[in-house]
């Protein structure tokens, strides 16, 4: 057998990429354990392509070519027996094909990356859409509340805080002629989880409260006013913390705020 013929023919280099059928592989590997040289080879081309790979893994220069050749040379010696090597372009063409696949693999994965990126982009953009259009919808929800607010059938009634809480205030706007309040409880502190505010509207000789509604959902009204209806014959309104749905009658203890009707 001529193994150097053998080792120039570049099948060992097909062997070491694992693209041989299977008859080939079994004969490559027979002639590996046999021929010490090809063994040698082997090795060498192994040593060559890892060389390669980890070079190629840190990103290209403007000198790669010549970067490669070197570190080829090195993983490669001349032995003294040796009378023919592998041609370098045998050698330079694994190189090509590796940074080739290698480019690949780059751009998919910038590919890749940049789908991301517009995919958020275009998350934040309508996340922003819909802040502007919640925005606008409040503006324009404040707008139509403060236009009823100053409609001259609107009395105010102002609720001063009790001995439960004397720092508490609210404001009442009834509108007698439309029959609803509306109530500004920005001056009321959060209620307790489980509990509410129940708005009462009250006949005071003798005291008969009525029920006129409920402050739900206070913590996500930003603004604070709450629109309820009102067809009673109101002399004064009172507001208590009540536990959650309610009750059918005001916990005088828990009165927050109370605002009579100036005669």
């Amino acid at each position: 057998m001529d193994i150097e013929k053998y080792i120039a023919s570049g099948i060992l280099e097909l062997y070491v990429a694992g693209v041989l059928s299977e008859k080939e592989n079994l004969e490559v590997h027979g002639y590996v354990q046999k021929y010490p040289e090809i063994k040698t080879e082997v090795e060498a081309i192994e040593a060559a392509m890892l060389a390669l790979t980890e070079k190629s893994s840190q990103g290209l220069s403007n000198n790669s070519f010549e970067s490669i050749k070197s570190k080829i040379g090195k993983a490669v010696p001349l032995q003294p027996h040796a009378v023919k090597r592998t041609p370098w372009s045998s050698y330079l063409g694994w190189a090509a094909s590796i940074l080739f696949a290698i480019g690949l693999l780059w751009l998919y994965m910038e590919n890749d990356k940049l789908k991301s990126e517009i995919e958020i982009t275009e998350q934040e953009k309508q996340t922003l859409e819909e802040q502007i259009l919640n925005a606008r919808e409040e503006v324009a929800g404040t707008s139509t509340i403060l236009d009823q607010l100053r409609d001259k059938n609107v009395t105010v009634i102002a609720l001063d805080g009790q001995t439960v809480s004397p720092t508490s205030f609210a404001k009442a706007y009834w509108n007698t002629k439309a029959q609803k309040v509306f109530i500004d409880a920005q001056g009321l502190p959060e209620p307790p989880q489980g509990f509410t505010y129940q708005v009462w509207s009250l006949k005071l000789d003798p005291l008969i409260p009525t029920s006129v509604g409920l402050l739900d959902n206070f913590t996500s009204n930003t603004n604070r006013v709450f629109e309820l209806p009102n067809a009673n014959e109101t002399e004064a309104f009172g507001i208590t913390l009540e536990p959650e749905g309610g009750s059918e009658s005001p916990t005088l203890e828990q009165l927050y705020t109370l605002g009579a009707i100036a005669s």
